[in-house]
């Protein structure tokens, strides 16, 4: 089974910016389409952004303009680049293949907050 680890949440101001990055065994994120997924308190997890091989990337219309997904396979790395943020975004940011079939990783902490 693939292991992923999060990393590189933490306390941002709205309107800020935050970089979350994403590790996993193997070399397998350029063979595989891969999403940062986000779950809010009290809310059910949900897709935020996501990179087809070929690198098309989509985005959660809650997201879109603000957020890019990018790969570096070199490295074995997924990021998620978040600029403007708001305090909607709270959450904590998960990554997985698409669609989700992997384990769950601890995920990481973003708070947006003034």
């Amino acid at each position: 089974q693939v292991q992923l680890v999060e990393s590189g949440g933490g306390l941002v101001q709205p309107g800020g910016s935050l970089r979350v990055s994403c590790t996993a065994s193997g070399n397998i994120f350029r063979f595989n389409s891969m999403a940062w997924y986000r779950q809010a308190p009290g809310k059910e997890r949900e897709l935020v952004a996501e990179m087809i091989i070929g690198s098309y990337a989509n985005y959660a219309d809650s997201v879109k303009g603000r957020f890019t997904i990018s790969r570096d396979n070199l490295k074995n790395t997924l990021y998620l680049q978040m600029n403007s943020l708001k305090p909607e975004d709270t959450a904590v940011y998960y990554c997985n293949r698409v669609p989700a079939t992997w384990n769950w990783g601890p995920g990481t902490q973003v708070t947006v907050s003034s």
